[in-house]
């Protein structure tokens, strides 16, 4: 029972860490893909319409985007100034790129769409620190117009359309969203192609198939071509190699049940000398006397993987309810704790304990906890408690082979 129950914790646990560690690395991957990076990256180019019509005609793409960017310093209308990131899109950029729409939710009845040229997006958190709300006005200076200034094009006043967050700290505290045209006066390089593909994991495949097909076209002269691959990639390498630790990290729970387990498989070796000598001298062969304790192991590798696996599936489906029931829990406790504090208490029955949360929203940036449930990991959990077990039943069942017959019943 004790080696079932080391099994199912060590799958349990491995599914629900990963599960939402996958929650908030995707999350955070797939912001930075949709929104910053996209798929594929193409440019500087100067025909856009011909550039965009080529692009599209590539198989594997799903949507194109031009864009300008450049770094900036906004200033609200109360004087207070931020340093941000500047995109220019198209005002039907949400209507070309359903995506990255996806990935942003807006607040103040806030919509994507400048209606004319001067209107801006912000972020959720850059608006907060400016103190800004939907229709106020901001100016944006150029970084590069602050230290040469070029009269009135250092500096442009744009009136906020629209408040956004997309549940990722770094871009609701410093990206803005304007119309392209008004881009180009702050950015001199030419507009960039943003390529999403139907599939971003087939993003060399179509990089290939694009430069095998517009390579010579004179449009895309002088534009560099790139992938997702190729922004963040320490970011992406630090995430893997955080999960990747974290998963070896837990999975030392099942080199311990692992070990029990051939401790266990050892004595039952030992406890049963002499059936396995009778065994032995009426026929009965050293694999076959072995599968029967290797059968053991496989059973208690099976239905404890099983349980942990069921359990696990369930948490992690439903995570948020599952820390909501226990941050219940435990504050039902801690008011307890409270009560009987102020019993005695003369008087003041103020400063007991605070509540308890997981995940505070006024220390972590996040709503609620994600969760991210993929098959391959789940099925790699499953039969990694499995298999532990079923070696160290293995590994224990060798000591059959030194269990000589006639040194067994020789006493019998």
């Amino acid at each position: 029972m004790l080696s079932l129950l080391g099994i199912a914790t060590g799958v349990l646990a491995l599914i629900v860490i990963l599960s939402v560690m996958n929650g908030f690395q995707l999350s955070f991957i797939e912001s930075i893909i949709e929104i910053s990076s996209y798929h594929l990256r193409i440019g500087p180019v100067e025909d856009i319409d011909g550039a965009r019509s080529a692009v599209l005609a590539v198989p594997g793409i799903k949507a194109v985007v031009p864009f300008r960017e450049f770094q900036c310093l906004v200033q609200g209308k109360r004087g207070g100034q931020q340093a941000g990131i500047v995109r220019g899109l198209p005002e039907n950029a949400m209507e070309m790129d359903a995506s990255m729409a996806s990935r942003l939710s807006f607040v103040d009845d806030g919509f994507f769409g400048f209606g004319n040229k001067n209107g801006a997006l912000l972020g959720a958190e850059l608006a907060r620190r400016l103190g800004l709300k939907t229709g106020d006005d901001i100016t944006l200076f150029s970084i590069p117009a602050i230290f040469n200034p070029a009269g009135d094009e250092s500096f442009q006043t744009f009136t906020v359309a629209g408040v956004f967050r997309t549940g990722f700290y770094e871009y609701d505290t410093s990206w803005i969203f304007i119309d392209i045209d008004s881009a180009s006066a702050f950015s001199e390089n030419g507009p960039i192609l943003g390529i999403k593909l139907k599939n971003r994991f087939h993003d060399k495949q179509v990089l290939g198939l694009v430069k095998k097909n517009l390579g010579n076209n004179p449009v895309f002269d002088g534009a560099e071509f790139s992938t997702w691959r190729d922004y963040n990639r320490s970011f992406f390498g630090a995430l893997r190699t955080e999960k990747l630790f974290m998963f070896l990290l837990v999975g030392l729970i099942f080199i311990v049940v692992a070990l029990n387990i051939y401790q266990a498989q050892r004595r039952s070796v030992l406890e049963h000398r002499e059936e396995i000598g009778l065994l032995r001298a009426i026929g009965g062969g050293e694999h076959a006397v072995r599968f029967i304790f290797v059968l053991d192991g496989a059973i208690i590798g099976f239905f404890g993987a099983s349980g942990g696996l069921c359990l696990g599936l369930l948490i992690a489906s439903n995570i948020p309810g599952f820390f909501s029931a226990v941050e219940t829990v435990v504050n039902f406790g801690i008011n307890i704790v409270n009560i009987i504090i102020s019993l005695f208490r003369s008087g003041d029955a103020t400063g007991g304990i605070g509540d308890f949360f997981f995940f505070s929203p006024a220390v972590f940036y996040i709503k609620e906890i994600p969760s991210r449930i993929i098959p391959g990991e789940v099925l790699l959990i499953f039969f990694f408690g499995l298999f532990s077990a079923l070696f160290a039943a293995w590994f224990a069942s060798r000591k059959v082979a030194r269990i000589r017959p006639a040194d067994v019943l020789r006493y019998e």
